[in-house]
């Protein structure tokens, strides 16, 4: 640790006096009234591009651990990387996290809650680190640096500012007064005091205890270019003044957590518990051979796939619920709960390795999903997805909603052998396609039996209820030596052009005598 610096030289090196001290600071974000054992958790993006299924799965954890301990979530936007920064990111992942329900609470008491209007804040802790001999002002510039990378890896040493590479770490009042005169701005740098053949010991709700080296490099805290905080240093002090209790994050970061755990150190300060989730994978349809989600390979790597593509957002949590809960499937089919939501997630069952996403796998969770909605459900959600992100063809399919209705009607009434041939709302809707005649397609390959039909339509009645209707079509078959069966299939392929439908007596009744007369007339 260096000598501290005075108020004034602090002024002049964070370019202006501090806001606050930091028992200022603590008055102003005190520790949360929650009742014991709820979890304060975040939601951390930076708004550098479209929202990552890994970051939904990773902002489930957070939700669901913060609802089911009666805590508080919230969403944090990390935007101090500026040249990074995407026009109209902040609005995508909050329109996600509105789709998916995940609903967060951002107490005004504790924000602001975009790092880049949390400047004062960072200034003030920097201040106190500087004041204390905890951190100082660095004038390297950018070619100094490299200079010094250069000569590392020359001589075979780790990259980065340390010890004696880090050339102003202990500067007297005078050389940063020179350096301030000389139109120089520095970066606050922290003064470190680890050690590398010293172990650190960090905690992992998932993985447990782990040691580290201890961080002996003097990283960057606030830049020397925007005034902004780096990473490290913000989450920081914003997960302290926030009063996160559990962070959870993917884990590329493991290899910062003895950094962050000197920086809690250093401050005197408890860290949150970490929760590092593992990688989403998928099966490589290529290779065959497991490999993490790609941006640029995977079109469902994007969250806005699953509501463009028409997935139902409720089937997507709870598939991504049964990758990060061990034992909710099987509680599911066992009764025992409703929904993911009902059930408990532990930190300790999270995977720790590549955890497996398969959309085969997703359209299973779909399918049992859709079966289950009431008929006015299915409408609304069909409805509802057609109006945001449907064709045209799809908005003339939901203009008449009593015909939607009775079409998505059929085989909904028994709950045993409810119909599962539904997977998302576009493929509902051209599944259904055949009903409408402006998308109906004739089957002009099929063998029909002309006699069958012409038979058949001197006898129809929409009115007939289902044992009548079908003994017309048992008397066709006799009359023409046929199986019945053999009369129905024409039917079917006449009515929707395919071999395999629903119930073929529903379809008819939906269907209506017109459209039953002309389909037929069409083929004889």
């Amino acid at each position: 640790m260096r000598d501290g610096l005075s108020k004034d030289l602090i002024t002049r090196v964070l370019g202006a006096a501090p806001k606050w001290t930091l028992e200022e600071l603590e008055a102003k974000f005190p520790p949360r009234q929650l009742e014991e054992g709820a979890f304060v958790t975040r939601f951390a993006p930076s708004p550098t591009g479209f929202m990552h299924i890994g970051n939904l799965y990773g902002a489930l954890i957070d939700y669901k651990l913060a609802q089911q301990s009666n805590g508080v979530f919230m969403l944090r936007i990390e935007d101090t990387d500026t040249k990074r920064e995407v026009s109209g990111a902040v609005e995508i992942v909050k329109n996600a996290m509105a789709s998916f329900g995940l609903q967060y609470n951002n107490d005004e008491k504790y924000g602001p809650y975009y790092q880049s209007k949390r400047k004062d804040i960072y200034h003030s802790v920097a201040a106190y680190l500087l004041e204390k001999g905890l951190a100082y002002p660095c004038f390297l510039k950018p070619t100094e640096m490299d200079e010094i990378r250069k000569k590392q890896t020359a001589a075979g040493f780790a990259t980065g500012i340390y010890g004696e590479f880090a050339r102003d770490r202990d500067l007297t009042d005078e050389e940063i007064i020179a350096h301030l005169d000389n139109g120089e701005v520095p970066s606050i740098r922290l003064y470190s005091n680890g050690n590398p053949e010293n172990r650190i010991y960090c905690k992992d709700a998932v993985r447990g205890s782990i040691s580290f080296p201890e961080n002996n490099e003097d990283l960057v805290l606030i830049k020397s270019n925007d005034g902004l905080p780096t990473y490290h240093f913000a989450h920081l002090v914003d997960d302290h003044f926030m009063r996160t209790t559990h962070v959870v994050r993917g884990e590329e970061w493991l290899p910062s957590l003895p950094l962050h755990y000197q920086l809690f150190r250093t401050m005197g300060w408890m860290p949150p518990l970490y929760i590092h989730t593992s990688t989403l994978d998928k099966i490589d349809s290529e290779t065959g051979k497991q490999r993490k989600m790609s941006k640029r390979k995977d079109a469902e790597c994007n969250v806005d796939f699953f509501l463009t593509e028409g997935w139902p957002t409720e089937a997507v949590i709870e598939y991504l619920g049964n990758i990060l809960a061990s034992g909710y499937e099987d509680a599911k089919m066992k009764g025992m709960v409703k929904n993911y939501w009902e059930y408990e997630m532990k930190p300790k069952k999270i995977p720790m390795s590549g955890a497996l996403f398969d959309m085969k796998k997703l359209e299973w969770w779909a399918k049992e999903y859709i079966a289950t909605l009431p008929v006015p459900d299915l409408v609304k959600f069909v409805v509802g997805w057609a109006k945001e992100y449907g064709s045209d063809d799809n908005k003339k399919q939901i203009a008449d909603i009593d015909y939607l209705t009775s079409i998505l009607s059929i085989e909904r009434d028994n709950p045993k052998r409810i119909r599962k041939d539904f997977i998302t709302w576009k493929q509902t809707l051209n599944e259904i396609a055949p009903f409408f005649d402006f998308l109906f397609v004739p089957n002009k390959e099929y063998e029909y039996n002309t006699d069958a039909l012409r038979e058949f339509i001197m006898t129809f009645d929409e009115n007939d209820d289902k044992d009548a209707w079908w003994q017309k079509i048992v008397c066709t078959a006799e009359k023409l030596g046929l199986k019945p069966g053999d009369v129905a299939m024409n039917l079917r392929v006449v009515m929707l052009g395919r071999t395999n439908t629903p119930d073929l007596y529903f379809v008819m009744q939906v269907l209506g005598a017109e459209r039953v007369r002309a389909r037929i007339n069409m083929i004889i």
